[in-house]
């Protein structure tokens, strides 16, 4: 289970003269084991920002990060250990082969060697990307990096997983091959992981979230399932759902 309440964070002013950029203001979420959460909303709302802080990449001004009851601030590694992280910046090594690179991610987390490679052929198999392990990443599609960022986020089988706009980039195949993949890992035969992913893709919140996070200038404005949130609007798209939501929100904070 992942939790977040109160969360904020605000940045230096990025030129002389310029004003602090306040990214995430008011942030809370609440994302249970074997459902699937999308963290939604327009490009600058905070969403990547929010998820570099639970990664413990950036250290919030204010506000609480927990994995599976683990306070990200205080136990970072340990609440790391709990934690798969697929960034938008896919961050592979280029000179390494695909298995290289989920086997480096594998020793950091301290998994025994004799381990290592039997997890590694096992994620080739569920990804479906065995061909793919003997190359190299430079080169890599954005659909066969992907894959591998995924694998390497998934070796130590963490039971959270946390995804940073995962389709960016992706052709038809290569999004619906992910979206089956992650439908799995969020049922009881994958596990029944707690999932989180931002985007700003409507289509993939209809056919993925069981929980949606609605999030404008940094704050959640809303939160509940689609048909839910459709009720909750008047609306029948989910499309203009989210509009009202998002934007009227930042309309009325103007």
């Amino acid at each position: 289970m992942i939790r977040i309440e109160g969360l904020a964070k605000c940045f230096p002013a990025p030129r002389r003269g310029g004003a602090p950029v306040q990214a995430v203001r008011q942030l809370d979420l609440l994302a249970h084991d074997g459902r699937i959460c999308g963290l939604l909303g327009p490009n600058g709302a905070g969403k990547t920002t929010t998820l570099r802080m639970l990664a413990g990449l950036i250290e919030p001004d204010a506000g609480r990060l927990e994995v599976d009851g683990i306070d990200v601030r205080t136990r970072p590694r340990a609440a790391l250990a709990r934690l798969g992280l697929l960034a938008d910046a896919r961050g592979l090594y280029p000179r390494l082969s695909a298995r290289e690179n989920i086997a480096y991610h594998a020793a950091l987390h301290g998994l025994p060697r004799d381990a290592v490679q039997a997890r590694i052929e096992q994620l080739a198999e569920a990804l479906d990307m065995k061909p793919l392990l003997e190359r190299r990443t430079e080169g890599f599609s954005q659909g066969e990096r992907v894959k591998t960022a995924l694998a390497r986020a998934l070796v130590h089988d963490p039971p959270n997983i946390v995804l940073d706009e995962p389709t960016n980039g992706l052709d038809v195949p290569a999004t619906r091959a992910l979206r089956e993949v992650l439908r799995h890992l969020a049922s009881p035969a994958g596990g029944a992981k707690c999932i989180v992913f931002s985007t700003h893709v409507m289509q993939e919140v209809e056919r993925l979230c069981d929980h949606v996070v609605v999030v404008a200038q940094g704050r959640s404005v809303a939160e509940g399932s689609v048909p839910s949130l459709l009720e909750r609007t008047g609306r029948t798209l989910f499309e203009d759902a989210f509009v009202d939501l998002a934007f009227g929100a930042a309309r009325e904070e103007r």
